[in-house]
């Protein structure tokens, strides 16, 4: 049983301090705000106070009313997360119609490579051809899945469980146990090829939440892949950690710069997997992440968005000054499955 060395009103207090100060961020619709506000619903439903959802409704309705970005992209079906929530907790159509649009998107219109593969697309544009990034499993994989089972669609399932399998074969190094930002299916390689933080982070959270989401997870053959690639990445990030707690932009680089965003999400599957051994890894992230929230609720040393960049000073030298909505939104994510900890059973030897 993890022994988890942590202050319940300390962490309850970090999290209303993080989310006052994301509300205070002037979002569009779009993939920050997607991460950000997927960390408030997490955060109300670790803690239970509505004002969260009332904060996170308002805005959204906001958001809606000024109208919504067209056509849909893989990065801005990140706010269906978000919408799922306000679904169930509120009843309102309007939300769930929403989410069915940026399903239909992903099922039917969104660029497709391979192995029906979703190609990472950030805009209108064919941004980048055949190129699979990390970041799609969390804006647009996990949402499928949570969507296939809400509404017990084997084939949304599968599909989404397929996104997973194949980003697990191009981007994790079966030798290392990390991930690669992207590929290039085009050129048949890692383009840069290094070890970006982020990366690593939107690939455990995600393969974190797949067991807890999905039913009788262990009769679906795919989930196989997902629960030990989880395991041989939990396995190595262990040990890149730093003295600090944190873990860096790029991994493996010790002269790269701490990246809490990456931190957090790490930490959080970590908590979520619940395997005792990395038990003193959690609570090394616990004593250093208090220096990294401001007085006011923001998330420091977040890099700002990160392209696949062509060398390691591209990556070292992405600003992480100012505030950015996956910062707040990992931070919220990792805190609510702390404070969820407790209820939350291991799943054994998947």
């Amino acid at each position: 049983m993890a022994q988890y060395e942590w202050d319940r009103n300390q962490v309850e207090t970090w999290v209303d301090r993080i989310v006052r100060r994301t509300m205070r961020m002037d979002m569009p619709w779009d993939w920050p705000s997607g991460v950000a506000y997927y960390g408030i619903c997490r955060a109300y439903e670790a803690t239970g106070k509505k004002e969260y959802l009332e904060l996170l409704k308002e805005r959204v309705d906001e958001l809606i009313e000024l109208g919504l970005p067209s056509p849909w992209t893989v990065n801005t079906c990140a706010m269906g997360h978000c919408l799922i929530t306000l679904y169930e907790q509120t009843g309102d159509e309007r939300y769930w119609e929403i989410l069915e649009s940026k399903i239909r998107y992903l099922q039917q219109d969104a660029l497709r490579f391979g192995d029906y593969v979703l190609q990472h697309t950030v805009s209108a544009k064919n941004d980048f051809p055949e190129q699979c990034w990390a970041d799609t499993l969390f804006m647009a994989a996990y949402l499928m899945l949570r969507v296939g089972v809400i509404k017990k669609d084997e084939a949304l399932i599968d599909d989404a469980l397929n996104q997973y399998y194949w980003h697990i074969h191009y981007l994790q190094n079966m030798d290392t146990g990390l991930w690669y930002h992207g590929y290039n299916n085009c050129t048949k390689d890692h383009m840069s090829g290094f070890y970006w933080g982020r990366a690593n982070a939107w690939a455990a959270y995600t393969m974190s939440q797949v067991g807890r989401c999905l039913p009788e997870c262990y009769l679906y053959p795919k989930y196989m892949d997902v629960a030990g690639s989880l395991s041989e990445q939990l396995s190595a990030l262990k040990l890149l950690q730093t003295e600090h707690g944190m873990w860096r932009t790029i991994l493996d680089d010790d002269q790269s710069y701490e990246e809490i965003s990456a931190s957090c999400g790490i930490a959080a599957a970590m908590i979520i997997k619940k395997n005792p051994l990395h038990t003193r890894y959690v609570n090394r992230f616990l004593q250093g992440i208090g220096e990294e929230i401001s007085e006011d609720g923001r998330i420091l040393h977040v890099s700002g968005g990160t392209a696949i960049m062509k060398d390691r000073d591209g990556y070292r030298n992405i600003s992480r000054d100012w505030i950015q909505g996956w910062g707040q939104g990992l931070a919220l994510a990792c805190f609510a499955a702390l404070l969820s900890s407790d209820e939350t059973a291991a799943d054994g030897a998947l």
